[in-house]
């Protein structure tokens, strides 16, 4: 079959044949309709992932969508190694395969569900959002983030605000729902003060921080200062990411002063899982949930992986 196959970490794959795979008892056969290339699954060949493999030559792509031989399409995860999402053939274990409301086309499929849950689980699962709070979006120009307004505003969300370092992308974020935009490419003074005008009158009740280092202090300076608005509850900021650094420097002051508490994403039960899936395909359905997508050839993966990612468009594989 032809497959994207990995032979070095850190380099790119290579279009090549690779065997066909068997499914094993509990598992399933899936023919492969589209796979997302996602900033992890680039992790993960990078060689830097905990779900790194020097179990070489193999083919890359953690999920995507593809259809069983029983007809039905679904939605797929957690290939068996040497096997992965980018190639015409795969298999997964059946439990990791969910089905796709026929209001959803293959690309949106295949490249909604990693970018979106890894706001949607935070929202609801960590920083227990409720409704008419505020929501600050660190990092709201690459796809991630675009989703992550639309979701804050699909779970009801009062008021979205988006900061982010490319400018371009940061002035088309109305369409997206947000209310407001930080531009993150000024001095740290700069951006604290932003922060600040940007919080109004209602603050931050949730931050969900897809970028860490230099944005993110600059976000707890703005905290300290007379003219930002706190409520007695304090933010809940929600960690995701670190795509600007992975340290920061925080004074103790600063949580005490800003009531302020720090978590991780986490990750919920697994039926809460799967219903979070499943509200987020019925969200595409209905057309209140979009990304924009761009399909490649499998024989183009080469140069899809080498592309730059300037948060305009997912790139979707299409074997």
């Amino acid at each position: 079959m032809d497959a994207a196959v990995l032979h070095t970490l850190g380099k790119p794959p290579r279009f090549e044949r690779f065997p066909e795979p068997t499914a094993g008892e509990g598992e399933v056969l899936v023919q492969v309709l589209a796979a997302a290339l996602n900033p992890s699954t680039k992790a993960v060949a990078g060689g830097g992932h905990f779900a790194s493999s020097d179990n070489l030559p193999a083919v890359v792509g953690l999920d995507g969508v593809g259809r069983l031989e029983d007809g039905s399409r679904v939605f797929f995860g957690g290939a068996r190694k040497p096997y992965g999402s980018m190639a015409q053939l795969t298999v997964a274990r059946a439990p990791f395969t969910w089905p796709v409301p026929d209001g959803v086309d293959d690309l949106t499929a295949a490249a909604l569900p990693n970018p979106a849950l890894s706001s949607w689980i935070p929202l609801e699962h960590a920083a227990k959002l409720q409704p008419g709070e505020t929501v600050l979006v660190l990092g709201a120009t690459g796809a991630a983030g675009k989703l992550a307004i639309q979701i804050a505003k699909h779970l009801g969300a009062g008021r979205v605000v988006a900061a982010g370092r490319n400018q371009e992308v940061l002035d088309t974020l109305g369409e997206y729902g947000a209310d407001a935009t930080v531009p993150l490419n000024g001095t740290q003074e700069e951006m604290a003060e932003a922060f600040a005008a940007a919080a109004g009158d209602t603050g931050y009740d949730v931050i969900l921080d897809y970028l860490w280092g230099k944005p993110t202090e600059a976000l707890l300076t703005a905290m300290t200062r007379k003219d930002f608005h706190l409520k007695s509850s304090g933010p809940r900021l929600v960690q995701i990411g670190e795509s600007a650094g992975a340290t920061i420097e925080l004074s103790a002051g600063t949580i005490r002063s800003a009531g302020l508490t720090i978590v991780g994403g986490g990750f919920p039960p697994p039926q809460a899982f799967l219903d979070m899936f499943n509200r987020l395909m019925a969200g595409a359905a209905a057309g209140e949930i979009r990304i924009d997508t761009r399909a490649v050839p499998l024989a183009e993966i080469e140069q899809a992986w080498q592309a730059e990612d300037t948060g305009h468009k997912r790139l979707v594989i299409v074997p």
